[in-house]
């Protein structure tokens, strides 16, 4: 490649980076990441459910159900495309045909609690629209004259209509603001500020820097909250939102009477659903209902509920985890941060050890290195078991790696082989033993890098852990070479001294291949929450 010629793009880096920025919420430029993908590989069903859940995102729900259909073409049982064509139909307000879908990928795939959610609020909003079937009683009894009478009527109507011309296709219905602030909530204000714009005529006949006149945008503003808010009157009309408000009304008097036991199952069995939710890849869903229990939770009392302190830092950590899965990185280190005050204060150490060490993820996935060193370290002492401690100095000692703090990332890395060889856990030895040869090579002691690197990729043989073994093998060999040149520049023999002969010539850095390292140590990281 010529030099300061961009980096060429490949298909996994451009998924990769859109499905980050979907995650931060940056929908448009997620969906480019999508588009420049499909042209590199066209007809991929993975991307195409990806930019299908772009479009509904940005509100283009015709789009998002071509890509979902798109990425079912060749396999009808696709999951993802099963879940996105169900949730553009959804949005859409084709409830019965979402139900079909949502019903079929549950049945392929029971386990993913998404589909058994789209069911439940597909049912919901169709008996909103037309009600239960056990409210509808059919009586066979009378006759059908009043069929021909409603067809008379009907036809005077239309008469009547046509002579007064009173009434054109294209009119829309005047709905009551008072019911429209209802269906739009927060939004109602942003759509009367839009109405209101429609009578600066100077601004209206303005255009913006791409030439896109203002009083399109407006319009089109208006157009997309009126679709909304049609769609929510259909998916929800007001007789269901008011009858909801009565009956969680009743809810919540009953359950300020529960008995501690019932209250206790009952905020059991709604904690599963928040962990079922986040680890079914719905961590927004997981935080909403995480907010909600905890705002209940804060309004009973100990008598109601023995263990409510330790129940309220249990769900700030886990809003924390939904929104570090979310990408909302500041939000949940407030979280965890709350979650250690909280339990600083109620003396819950448990949950002092457990925010420690969120906040130290956080920290260390926005590369602060250093604050997540320095609160790590606070939580050493109050690690109970050999598997914790192994992983606990092997994420420090990565973090003086980062710093470029080598002697002390070889101390940490030695700790965390010293606590893996207790504990016996032989991936974890590969992990520490692959932290201190890293360490060993920054400090230029490539000897015994050297005998590092081979006892790991013994591990790595014993593990049956090919890739590990390749890149174990690639880097003893850039290792080998700079000890050679070590040697020669010290004036010293190189072939007298014995080195690994067995090495590949590949050109890899050692850099690339603590890259790799880091991937695996993440992976046994979570296995090792």
């Amino acid at each position: 490649m010529a030099a300061g010629a961009p980096p060429v793009r490949t298909f996994p880096s451009f998924m990769t980076e859109g499905s980050l920025l979907f995650r931060r919420g940056e929908y448009g430029k997620a969906l480019g990441c999508f588009n420049n993908a499909l042209k590199l590989r066209a007809g991929d069903r993975d991307c195409l459910a990806a930019r299908s859940k772009c479009y509904l995102r940005l509100g283009d729900t015709d789009n998002s159900l071509k890509d979902a259909e798109a990425s079912l073409q060749n396999d009808k049982t696709f999951s993802k495309g099963l879940y996105q064509k169900a949730e553009a139909l959804y949005t859409m307000g084709d409830f019965e045909f979402a139900l079909v879908f949502y019903h079929r990928g549950y049945r392929l795939r029971p386990e993913l609690h998404k589909f058994k959610l789209g069911i439940e609020k597909s049912q919901e909003a169709i008996i909103n629209c037309i009600g239960a079937p056990s409210s509808v009683k059919l009586e066979n009894k009378g006759n059908l004259c009043f069929v021909s009478k409603q067809a008379e009527c009907k036809q005077k109507v239309q008469i009547k209509l046509a002579k007064n011309q009173k009434w054109t296709k294209n009119q829309k219905p005047v709905r009551n603001p008072k019911t429209e602030r209802e269906l739009l909530g927060e939004l109602y204000a942003d759509k009367a500020y839009l109405e209101k714009l429609l009578n600066d005529k100077d601004l209206m006949e303005s255009s913006t820097q791409q030439g896109i006149k203002v009083k399109d945008l407006v319009l089109g503003g208006i157009s997309y909250l009126e679709s909304r808010s049609e769609f929510w009157q259909q998916q929800k009309p007001i007789y269901a939102r008011v009858r909801e408000r009565k009956l969680r009304q009743q809810r919540w008097t009953r359950d300020k009477k529960q008995k501690p036991l019932e209250v206790g199952r009952y905020v059991e069995k709604i904690m599963e659903d928040i962990d079922m939710l986040l680890s079914g890849d719905s961590p927004a869903e997981s935080c909403k209902k995480a907010k909600r229990v905890l705002k209940k939770v804060q309004g009973w009392s100990e008598h109601e509920l023995p263990n409510r302190k330790e129940l309220i830092a249990d769900l700030y950590s886990r809003i924390g985890k939904a929104q570090l899965e979310m990408g909302q990185m500041e939000a949940a280190l407030q979280s965890h941060k709350r979650d250690l005050e909280f339990a600083r204060q109620h003396d819950l150490p448990d949950a002092v050890s457990r925010a420690l060490d969120n906040i130290g993820r956080v920290y260390a996935s926005t590369r602060r290195f250093q604050p997540a060193i320095d609160t790590w370290e606070k939580r050493i002492p109050m690690v109970k078991s050999n598997l914790e401690r192994t992983w606990l100095f092997h994420e420090i000692g990565r973090c003086y790696l980062k710093l470029d703090k080598a002697k002390a990332a070889q101390t940490y890395g030695q700790k965390s082989l010293q606590a893996a060889d207790e504990e016996g856990d032989a991936e974890w030895q590969l992990h520490a033993l692959i932290l201190v040869a890293q360490a060993q090579v920054r400090l230029k002691d490539y000897r015994p890098a050297i005998l590092t690197f081979e006892k790991a990729l013994d591990k790595a043989t014993l593990l049956h852990d090919e890739a590990a073994q390749k890149a174990i093998v690639i880097a003893l060999d850039e290792v080998s070479k700079s000890f050679m040149e070590q040697l020669s520049e010290r004036g010293e023999d190189p072939t007298a001294q014995s080195l690994k002969e067995d090495c590949s010539g590949a050109n890899t850095k050692v850099d690339s291949f603590e890259k790799d390292a880091e991937g695996e140590a993440g992976a046994g990281a979570r296995r090792g929450r």
